[in-house]
């Protein structure tokens, strides 16, 4: 089409959420659907308005447009659980030309009533409502100031609440989940006896948006505690007048996570898949004539489309993928993302191993071994510039340029041995240390505290290094920060301490009282730029431990060479003088690559082949931040991801992971319970061993108390508030007061169905008979 199509006129590529909801107009049957392309006089995109944004009827499809900047777009289209197949294939249709329309850049997205993506859900903050009805059946959307409404909506869920409208009547009840009767002028709030803090909290946050966004503010709030019904007398009276006497016990809890799922029709006829790969993925299996498909274990399912994939690959992109859920029995509510090449999405980028944005330069680097840590540019730490802007702090990995004060033990036979400064940077792979480290910000001390896992320390050290470093942080109230520290993956902030001089000794052990004879022959590789990021490390005394990128210290009995690879920078020279200076105190010899003298290659048992590949890395994948909440208030221990995250989702009744790439950080709420604390830990692990990109079980994790959140952890959440408390569920209901202080209510218990009347002058709420 050469104009605009209808149905696409009076959409916004401004930044900011937009919703249509779908109305099919003389409908036709499924075996004519195709006359749909072609005739949008038969589809309409209503526009919802933003009043109403949040709201959904279960009989209709909705089509949500997010444009976050340009041209970061998401599509996603909603299916009500009893929409009609008509309703259903007009949203694919329309999801698909309105891809076309915005140049293929949004991902797409298929949600389900009541399995919705964490994306999806993010738009809505506050709430989800499912209405019953539809549009189309006479069923009208949100006014604002209407008060005409009698309604009972069931809430579920902690971190996104959903709002299901139910029967009027105490047969909706039961004792897991909370209840708002919506009288229009008054909302009564009933929290089942087993409910927790948190979902009593978002529901009261639900009723307070209803008030302020249907009602303009001008509805009361009342909360009736459903194990303490006695304590509110007079709002159990409006209770029982509109749902009468209650006969009989309550229901029991139903359980939080079981989605009510709809049957969509797969019309895409035979699919044949065929699989090419496994985890961990890599980029260039990906090409641009083709279009795939990515199984995340089938919880996701992705669709990518290559920029030279023909017209029809590119269209039937959506419904090859419902085909594929139908064609591996998977549920039909699973989560499904279509996207164009270059235009990906941060999860479909998260299951690749690597992943180059087009146009990302390419530069000099090293060809590591397994263990390594990645190069790092010079920076110049100005301290006080990283206490004021966090993300800076966060981006470089740094709460400080490492010049606080520093205290080391070592794990000897399970209890803590304090090491002379002395020995400071001296570590053994056969043992475990703890590392304090002490700094100021705002004028008050910070703790951290590293737990130094030599790569050859038995499993009984390790442990005893984890028990040692909570009574280390219990000496200091529990501010510390903890850090697990793998050999090979010691963090940036962890290098810096050391200055540079930090030399890992493969063999022996430091311990007192153990005699090791030091090896006649001794080879470090030493890797790094400047004293925030270099470390020296023992490997094996041969040739083929050798790499062409970087510096080696060989030492021997008679002679200390400093060998020079082809590829090292003059900087990592320096560095390697530097380190050699802690090694020995010898006379040093400097040795360029291919200009060996022969006592060099017999000291290493003769010449053998090395890496001496010329280097190319590239630069760390842009990888975003993920935010996990970790629970067990459902009675089973559950990760699951919250989008768009800020600072209100830290919830003080859990434990929340957020995933840098480069480290894990566990963050531990006030009233997290130790179950969830231990469990997280273990889930940390777990997530690092199962990702599809093959990520490595040794990345650093952070353990993070609340109030005492280093500004490597703030910095990944825009406009940081350290002063802001998470809301408390009490402080709010303390607020609203008591109803019935504010309005005298008479209940005239026998009348039939009552509608409301408000007379400002006496302040009082009447229940009328028509």
């Amino acid at each position: 089409m050469e104009e605009t199509p209808d149905p696409f006129k009076h959409v916004s590529q401004k930044s900011g959420l937009q919703v249509w909801t779908i109305n099919v107009s003389s409908t036709p049957k499924w075996g004519s659907l195709i006359v749909l392309l072609f005739n949008f006089q038969n589809m309409k995109m209503v526009p919802v308005p933003d009043q109403a944004f949040g709201n959904f009827f279960e009989g209709d499809c909705y089509i949500v447009l997010y444009v976050n900047s340009a041209p970061s777009m998401d599509i996603h289209y909603w299916i009500g659980n009893l929409s009609s197949q008509d309703e259903q294939g007009a949203a694919a249709i329309l999801v698909t030309q309105l891809d076309e329309y915005l140049k293929g850049s949004p991902v797409q997205h298929r949600e389900v009533q009541g399995a919705e993506s964490t994306k999806f859900r993010s738009y809505f903050k506050n709430n989800l409502i499912y209405k019953k009805g539809g549009v189309a059946s006479g069923f009208h959307h949100i006014e604002s100031n209407i008060y005409n409404i009698l309604r009972l909506l069931q809430v579920k869920g902690r971190k996104h609440v959903t709002a299901t409208e139910v029967e009027v009547s105490w047969n909706s009840f039961n004792k897991g989940d909370i209840f708002l009767l919506d009288m229009g002028k008054v909302i009564v709030q009933w929290n089942g006896p087993q409910s927790n803090r948190s979902e009593k909290l978002k529901a009261l946050l639900l009723a307070h948006d209803i008030r302020d966004r249907e009602r303009g503010g001008r509805a009361q709030i009342g909360v009736v505690e459903g194990n303490a019904e006695e304590d509110s007398p007079e709002l159990m009276k409006i209770m029982r007048a509109i749902l009468g006497q209650r006969s009989g016990p309550l229901k029991e809890a139903l359980p939080d996570d079981t989605p009510d799922y709809c049957h969509v029709s797969d019309r895409s006829g035979q699919l044949v898949v065929q699989e090419i790969a496994t985890q961990p993925l890599t980029q260039d299996l990906l090409d641009s004539s083709d279009c795939y498909i990515v199984d995340q274990g089938g919880s996701s399912v992705f669709v990518w489309k290559g920029m030279h994939a023909s017209k029809e690959e590119r269209r039937s992109a959506l419904s090859r993928a419902v085909g594929f859920i139908k064609a591996k029995n998977y549920p039909s509510s699973t989560n499904v993302e279509v996207m164009a090449e270059g235009g990906e999405s941060a999860m479909f980028k998260h299951l690749f191993k690597s992943w180059r944005e087009k146009g990302q330069t390419q530069g000099l680097g090293n060809v590591y071994s397994t263990g390594s840590i990645a190069k790092v540019e010079q920076v110049k730490f100005d301290v006080m510039e990283l206490h004021a802007h966090p993300e800076q702090a966060a981006q470089q990995r740094m709460v400080d340029d490492a010049s606080g004060q520093v205290q080391i033990w070592r794990i000897e036979k399970l209890e803590l041995r304090e090491l002379h400064p002395s020995s400071y940077g001296l570590f053994y792979a056969g043992d475990c240390y703890l590392v304090l480290y002490t700094y100021m910000r705002a004028k008050k001390q910070q703790y951290i505290l590293y737990m130094w896992q030599g790569c050859h320390a038995t499993q009984d050290e390790i442990a005893a290094c984890a028990y040692q470093a909570v009574a280390v942080d219990n000496k200091y109230n529990g501010e510390a920060v903890q850090v697990r520290v793998v050999m090979g993956k010691e963090p940036r902030h962890f290098l810096a301490i050391f200055k540079g001089k930090l030399i890992i000794f493969e063999g022996g052990t430091s311990r007192s009282g153990v005699t090791s004879p030091e090896p006649a022959v001794r080879l470090f590789q030493v890797r790094g730029t400047n004293e925030f990021n270099t470390k020296a490390t023992e490997v094996p005394a041969r040739s083929s431990s050798l790499n062409t990128n970087d510096v080696f210290l060989l030492k021997t009995d008679m002679f200390f060479y400093m060998w020079y690879g082809k590829g090292c920078s003059g900087d990592e020279r320096e560095m390697g003088r530097v380190v050699s200076d802690v090694v020995s105190r010898q006379e040093k010899q400097v040795v360029m690559e291919g200009q060996e003298p022969a006592e060099f290659w017999v000291a290493l048992g003769g010449k053998a082949p090395y890496c001496s590949d010329k280097r190319l890395q590239n630069e760390k994948p842009p990888h975003n931040p993920r935010l996990f909440e970790c629970s067990n208030q459902t009675g089973r221990f559950m990760m699951t991801e919250v989008e768009d995250f800020a600072q209100e989702d830290l919830d003080q009744d859990d434990v929340m992971l957020l995933d840098t790439w480069e480290e894990i950080f566990l963050w531990i709420g006030k009233s997290a319970n130790e179950y969830e604390t231990k469990e997280a830990c273990n889930s940390a692990l777990e997530y690092l061993r199962t990702h599809p990109a093959g990520r490595s079980p040794d990345t650093p994790i952070i353990s993070v108390k609340q109030g005492y959140e280093p500004p490597t952890f703030t910095g990944w959440f825009n406009a940081w508030d350290p002063h802001k408390c998470n809301i408390s569920y009490e402080e709010i209901k303390k607020k609203l007061g008591d109803v019935s202080s504010t309005s005298q209510i008479t209940v005239v218990s026998d009348l039939p169905t009552p509608v409301f009347t408000n007379f400002k002058v006496c302040k009082k709420i009447f229940f009328m008979s028509l």
